[in-house]
């Protein structure tokens, strides 16, 4: 397993810590459920789910496509973007609950760097899912070993 991808799943893991803390403080602190909801579910939707789903996607859509992953460099990129931008949407989204400017900063500057993590997850893994459909049309459109087709069952 790639060293991002495993990044990526302790990532994760650490961010459903996060919105898992979160979410018990809500339930003991229910008058605080309205102004830092918004912080527990972008723990667990952007932090947890969307983490984990870039990690397993690392993983296996190259192995499924037959082809290598489009660029290496661009996943520990991406991993730290897409974290910070995370740590930054949390942080903000617990600040704006009192009001404060650097809430509102936080907010949208996190919210403009996860969206340029996921911006280069999509460009790398189609990148990388084009390579395959070259690979798949034949040895002319792309150059390199050509895998034998599985058999159908």
């Amino acid at each position: 397993m790639d060293p991002f991808v495993r990044r990526f799943i302790r990532a994760a893991l650490a961010w459903f810590v996060v919105g898992m803390a979160l979410g018990l403080y809500l339930a003991f602190a229910p008058m605080q459920a309205a102004l830092l909801r918004p912080a527990h579910v972008h723990a667990n939707l952007l932090g947890f789910v969307s983490m984990m789903i870039f990690g397993v996607a690392y993983h296996v859509l190259p192995r499924f496509a037959g082809v290598p992953l489009h660029d290496r460099r661009l996943p520990m990129l991406h991993l730290w973007v897409s974290n910070l931008g995370l740590a930054a949407l949390v942080v903000g989204w617990t600040a704006r609950a009192a009001s404060t400017l650097a809430g509102e900063i936080l907010v949208g500057g996190g919210g403009a760097l996860s969206a340029v993590g996921g911006g280069l997850f999509v460009y790398n893994l189609w990148r990388t899912l084009d390579a395959a459909g070259a690979a798949a049309r034949g040895p002319l459109a792309a150059p390199g070993p050509r895998r034998a087709p599985l058999p159908t069952v």
